[in-house]
């Protein structure tokens, strides 16, 4: 499968790049995309929330009432969890949401996504691009050219640029990531993907 090069402004450069079958033409797998996205976001979360607990609670330690002959239910303190102000049942603890995903069950996740992404006419590959110095115009100028404006996009360099990072850091719906760190919650989460000529090699490297 081959797909056209484009240049900053949206015209055919007359170059194609062929993309590898074995990455960008396999079935896709949606339980594996499920599974790597869930760790991706799992990971995200703090995990701070903390609930004090009976023994916790800042309270007189004083019985009540006296354990029997009142005819109601045998009171503990004032810290008993079934009063207001009382301490939580089983109330939430800090903990590690992330979880372990095998690098195989990642490498079919994204392979999945690119494929879906070739079938759907969502990848745009664009000629190699770089800037001198960062500047949010010149990125806004190459989002026009590819009328792209306004779309969630993710645009993936062969090689961290920080000067394309940069200019496109203060606009909203756009993620630049390197082709080495790119993931399937940054290929599946954008309306257009936009793949440079160099990161197309760089990902089918690091997947074949």
């Amino acid at each position: 499968m081959e797909l056209a090069v484009v240049d900053k402004t949206g015209k055919d450069t007359g170059r194609k790049v062929a993309l590898s079958d074995s990455v960008f033409g396999i079935e896709p797998s949606e339980h594996t995309v499920y599974l790597d996205v869930k760790q991706y976001l799992s990971t995200k979360r703090q995990g701070t929330h903390k609930a004090k607990e009976r023994s916790e609670i800042v309270g007189s330690t004083k019985k009540l009432k006296k354990q029997k002959g009142s005819g109601a239910a045998r009171y503990g303190d004032i810290k008993n969890p079934i009063f207001r102000g009382g301490g939580r049942i089983f109330g939430p603890r800090p903990r590690y949401y992330g979880f372990k995903l095998n690098k195989k069950v990642k490498e079919v996740a994204r392979k999945s996504v690119l494929s879906s992404s070739v079938k759907a006419d969502k990848i745009i590959v664009l000629e190699n691009l770089s800037f001198d110095t960062p500047k949010t115009k010149d990125f806004v100028a190459v989002l026009q050219g590819l009328k792209l404006e306004g779309q969630r996009v993710t645009l993936v360099t062969e090689n961290a640029d920080s000067n394309v990072y940069l200019s496109s850091k203060n606009i909203q719906k756009i993620k630049v990531v390197a082709a080495a760190d790119v993931n399937t919650y940054d290929l599946l989460n954008c309306s257009k993907l936009v793949l440079t000529e160099g990161s197309v090699k760089a990902i089918e490297n690091a997947l074949s």
